[in-house]
């Protein structure tokens, strides 16, 4: 089944088209964030600035027509809200225009399920961290399958701590990944360590990290705040891979495309015997071709939505999300 992916969550509008299976194109565009954050009303402007142009290089990039689409899928969330309508209101658009089926998709599950296909895994234990979301993760099969929590963040996600140090920095662009950039070469100070059994907190470690900048280099700051947090991350991650006996790690989300996290997770795996698998940075970032690749096994097992049901859910939790497999 021909299905185009419709991705609009946060600072990327994407577009992508897989069929059974397979990515075909993978399209974004992404508000360039500069040392201000995202500015909802302005993330939106850009959405719906790029949009067409998003979905008409989605579609040349895959080699066929809109009319060659077979269904339709979208974010329906968790994500900003002025931002997931843009995708909604697109989705909506070509799914009547066309006469398609359409389904919503949870964000967290589009992210899961690329990286653990990808990676070659079969039922891992999932750390998804991003920027609004930081859980470790496994399938339930009782009843409805869905994504059991085992253990998140009780404030932010890592990825909003580390953007939100970055602005404090005066790191440009204000993202994770200029903290990674800075933190290479630096040397370790001391960080609160904030982990109760498989959760974990961030707006200590993040105040904490925002004074040390008056005392202390930014290369030795950055260092040490992904040090502490990834060690956070490792700990509650070891700790639900031996409560679950699984023999598989799934890192996935914006912020696995930290090397340093990887590494860190890679020994974890070792120490146990375990296997530690992800997505190419290209789907673990937010990208439209996750979106699809969920919506396309949901359409093809028949389940759709009514153009009246196709909502959006600023805090759409992933267990409360069917996964479809």
């Amino acid at each position: 089944m021909l299905v185009l992916g419709i991705e609009s969550s946060a600072h990327t509008f994407g577009a992508g088209v897989v069929e059974a299976g397979k990515v075909l194109s993978n399209k974004k565009a992404m508000y360039e964030i500069g040392t201000s954050g995202m500015i909802p009303k302005k993330v939106a402007e850009h959405h719906i600035l790029n949009a067409n142009e998003v979905i008409a290089s989605a579609l040349s990039g895959a080699g066929v027509s809109v009319a060659d689409i077979e269904g339709i899928a979208y974010t329906k969330g968790p994500g900003i809200g002025s931002c997931l309508q843009i995708g909604q209101l697109a989705a909506k658009t070509l799914a009547k225009k066309l006469g398609i089926p359409i389904v919503p998709v949870n964000h967290g599950i589009g992210h899961i399920e690329i990286a653990r296909i990808m990676a070659n895994l079969a039922d891992p234990v999932a750390l998804y961290v991003s920027g609004g979301n930081s859980q470790i993760l496994k399938i339930d099969a009782h009843g409805k399958a869905h994504y059991r929590v085992l253990g998140e963040t009780f404030d932010i996600g890592i990825g909003n701590m580390l953007d939100n140090f970055a602005r404090a920095a005066g790191l440009n662009p204000a993202w994770g990944s200029s903290v990674e950039r800075q933190a290479q070469g630096g040397s370790y100070i001391s960080m609160p360590y904030t982990v109760k059994g498989m959760d974990f907190s961030f707006t200590g470690i993040l105040t904490h990290a925002q004074r040390q900048l008056k005392l202390h280099t930014k290369r030795d700051v950055c260092f040490s705040l992904q040090e502490t947090s990834f060690s956070m991350l490792c700990e509650a991650t070891e700790r639900a891979l031996l409560l679950t006996r699984s023999d598989e790690i799934c890192v996935c989300g914006g912020v696995a495309q930290n090397s340093r996290l990887k590494e860190m997770l890679a020994i974890v795996a070792k120490d146990h015997g375990a296997r530690i698998g992800y997505a190419a940075n290209e789907f673990n970032a937010d990208n439209g071709a996750m979106i699809a690749f969920v919506g396309e096994r949901m359409l093809s097992r028949g389940i759709k939505a009514s153009l009246s049901k196709c909502t959006i859910e600023q805090r759409y939790r992933i267990d409360s999300a069917e996964v479809v497999r």
